[in-house]
């Protein structure tokens, strides 16, 4: 699934430093090396897919195993396109974003870090578009099969050693002291102070509120419900040692200093972090078997031409 191929990308600009690569030959580019329902895998295709599994697995992969993985892209981008399902541009970029900001870096100095390397980015584009566009029709062509019921989960449940009982549903507000892009350090410490003096103050979210409104580039955005179990370990731990009624502790973020207020926080026996777990798994194990059903039928009646 996808996102097991975007996890190992995290690893890739610390061991990229260390790797020293040989860069793509065009050459490669021409030579075809198999046919898949018409479709053409390179030479090239293999090599740069070769070169990116290096990197992100610290092994050497076997040709056979990086020939058969595109093979089987090729089918299922095929197979989703027949459906007139793909993945948007805008939705692959994205999440190309949200890999190089992972790794610590823009998307631009992701590419250029690849390149130094011998790794066009289109290799790992190529992949994801298969990976979003098929997780799309396996979720969409066998609803049933994936469907889970709620005694499936309380009983997967019992048996989890990891997660809590109970879940927490929040109602949260934002509070944003604005920082233009670009601005001096002096005016993010500045705008860090104002935020902690706010916190200082804070004692509910009806006044508190009415008092944020009237401070100078600041915006209070409109409340939201959260569940525990949507928020990341990091922020989560941070709502939870904060008190009703009270700001969180301020943090900068790209438009500027960031605070949240705790205006509701109730307990949920219902949806749990067990149950959360338990679910992701049930459906991880059914999705993985009907996906490999579902290939393994379709590779059957496929077009495949070893050059």
């Amino acid at each position: 699934m996808m996102c097991g191929a975007i996890e190992r990308l995290l690893c890739i600009a610390a061991v990229a430093l260390a790797t020293n690569l040989p860069a793509a030959t065009p050459a490669t580019a021409q030579q075809v090396a198999a046919m898949v329902n018409g479709s053409p895998i390179t030479s090239y295709d293999i090599e740069q897919r070769s070169k990116f599994t290096q990197l992100s697995q610290h092994k050497v992969p076997a040709r056979k195993d990086i020939l058969d993985e595109l093979i089987e892209e090729k089918i299922k981008l095929q197979e989703a396109l027949r459906y007139n399902l793909d993945a948007g541009k805008a939705e692959v970029e994205r999440g190309m974003g949200a890999m190089s900001a992972r790794a610590g870096m823009s998307l631009e100095q992701f590419k250029q870090l690849l390149a130094a390397r011998g790794v066009s980015i289109e290799t790992i584009r190529s992949k994801m578009q298969s990976d979003v566009a098929w997780n799309q029709l396996v979720r969409g062509r066998f609803p049933a099969s994936l469907s889970i019921e709620e005694k499936e989960v309380r009983d997967a449940a019992q048996s989890v050693s990891e997660g809590e009982d109970v879940s927490y549903d929040y109602r949260l507000r934002q509070i944003l002291f604005i920082v233009p892009s670009g601005a001096p350090k002096s005016l993010i410490d500045g705008r860090m102070r104002e935020a902690e003096n706010l916190r200082g103050r804070f004692e509910n979210c009806d006044d508190g509120i009415k008092v944020a409104r009237t401070l100078r580039d600041v915006a209070v955005r409109d409340p939201v419900r959260r569940s525990s179990n949507d928020l990341p370990d990091s922020l989560r731990n941070v709502i939870n040692s904060t008190q009703v009624g009270k700001l969180t502790k301020p943090e900068v973020t790209g438009q500027g200093v960031a605070v949240f207020a705790l205006c509701e926080k109730r307990e949920n026996t219902t949806d749990t972090p067990k149950k959360q777990k338990a679910k992701t798994e049930i459906f991880n194990k059914r999705f993985d078997a009907q996906s490999k059903r579902y290939l393994a039928e379709l590779k059957r009646s496929a077009m495949i031409e070893m050059k």
